[in-house]
């Protein structure tokens, strides 16, 4: 966002800011009038604020006034607020203030203002997210020292690992393995039914091949530096000690055993977990292929008769999963179906019918709060007090669990490996156990 006439001599920081702040000026613009659901205090002192930067107003008071209209954003978010005008306060704040006296000392502290409106609100507004991801990359090549990476010796990948599934104490039987991929018209009228694993469908996609996402250095390379993710802290977050935290992406690589890159220890478990990092890392979509069953409209399941597609444009919502050996996530369900893929590393999944929910023993209040990088607090309710992983193999903690749900025939797990395709439709409990650092994509729709 650039402009012309008496301000362009500016330098392209002070450019950006005089066109949003010409932007704010027209209240009839459809970006502006999202913002009006604020109240007309806090959208005129967004313009204010604006205003006195393009004046040459003190730097200090003009980061202060951003960061508390930042701060009173991000509350409502928290508070279950969730209307556009909020989200794009928070998003215009973190604009204004990443390129507010932008030079080479604070160019890292500007990126991560901008991934933060990313992470937390979605880079809310029409156009909001393509700003964002330009201004990135300028700062970057403009303020930022390139990367150099190092470069190990690569570990041989996973491929020669048996395929059998790892035996778990709380499934019989195997998720069906299809021997061909079925045509959209069987999976229109039968296959969307119950849960199935493709072997090796998405052995041809870019992140396993020429993309490698099993590597730091091109996984580094994607981002840039001085990019943030937001990552779980703990392994499960069922457990009391777990939450979650803002990071920089390049730290949390370097966490991870990936194949140039292995003998890793660390002090923590981090997990990036159900994350659009394809939307902020865009040269990763490119590293997918989409299966076409994404796109096919399916009727609502017998057992799960309050299914909608995602309510976004593409009607698909699309998150990586990626972490150490032994990330969970535990037994839950979701409203959506889903297309999940296994990128890197193995994943043992455990499935089981909506039929048997009854015998789940899932939460039924709300979990108590950490601290987190998204809006909402998590709802646990979707959620089982059951670890499907556990060792015991008695009845004693939750017996109808043992007794109704081990040995249906509905109850199944398989290891997936890189390239694997598992569909679950909405509404079934999963539960996933990372084998070894894994790398996952999930579509669902």
């Amino acid at each position: 966002m650039t402009t012309s006439g008496p301000y362009s001599t500016l330098d392209w920081p002070s450019q950006v800011i005089v066109g949003i702040t010409e932007q704010l000026q027209q209240k009839s613009d459809p970006v502006t009038a999202q913002l009006f659901g604020c109240g007309e205090d806090n959208y005129r002192l967004l313009l204010s604020v604006a205003r006195d930067l393009v004046a040459g107003a003190s730097l200090s008071g003009s980061c202060e006034v951003l960061k508390a209209l930042a701060d009173v954003s991000y509350a409502k978010m928290s508070r279950g607020e969730s209307q556009i005008c909020w989200r794009r306060l928070y998003t215009d704040a973190h604009i204004l203030r990443s390129m507010a006296g932008i030079d080479g000392n604070t160019a890292l502290e500007a990126i991560g203002h901008l991934d933060r409106a990313i992470i937390i609100a979605g880079a809310a507004g029409d156009g909001r997210l393509d700003l964002i991801l330009s201004l990135i990359s300028k700062i970057q090549s403009s303020y930022v020292q390139a990367l150099h990476l190092p470069t190990t010796s690569a570990y041989a990948r996973s491929n020669q690992l048996p395929r059998e599934p790892l035996q778990i104490k709380t499934s019989r039987h195997p998720i069906p393995c299809m021997e061909r991929s079925p045509s959209l018209q069987t999976f229109q009228t039968s296959s969307y039914k119950y849960p199935f694993v493709l072997r090796r469908f998405a052995s041809d996609w870019p992140a396993i091949n020429e993309h490698p996402w099993s590597s730091t250095a091109y996984l580094r390379s994607v981002a840039g530096p001085g990019r943030l993710v937001p990552v779980e802290v703990g392994a499960d977050y069922r457990a009391d000690d777990w939450t979650q935290k803002l990071m920089s992406w390049n730290e949390f690589l370097a966490s991870l055993d990936l194949e140039d890159q292995t003998g890793v220890s660390r002090k923590e478990v981090l997990y990036l977990a159900q994350h659009n990092l394809l939307m902020q890392f865009r040269d990763l979509n490119a590293d997918i292929i989409v299966p076409d069953y994404a796109y096919t409209s399916l009727p609502p399941p017998s057992d799960f008769p309050g299914y909608k597609p995602p309510g976004n444009e593409d009607q698909l919502v699309i998150n990586a999963w990626l972490g150490p050996q032994g990330t969970i996530s535990p037994a839950h369900t979701d409203p959506y179906y889903n297309l999940f893929v296994q990128a890197v590393g193995r994943k043992t999944v455990w499935v089981t019918s909506p039929e048997l929910s009854k015998y789940m023993y899932p939460y039924t209040a709300q979990h108590s709060e950490n601290p987190a990088t998204n809006a909402n607090s998590t709802s646990m309710d979707n959620t089982s007090h059951v670890d499907v992983f556990c060792d015991e193999s008695g009845g004693d903690r939750y017996p109808e669990f043992w007794k109704h749900v081990v040995e249906h025939k509905f109850t199944m797990h398989a290891t997936l490996e890189p390239g694997d395709l598992l569909f679950l439709p909405p509404g079934w409990w999963h539960a996933m156990r990372a084998e070894e650092t894994s790398f996952s994509v999930s579509m669902w729709f």
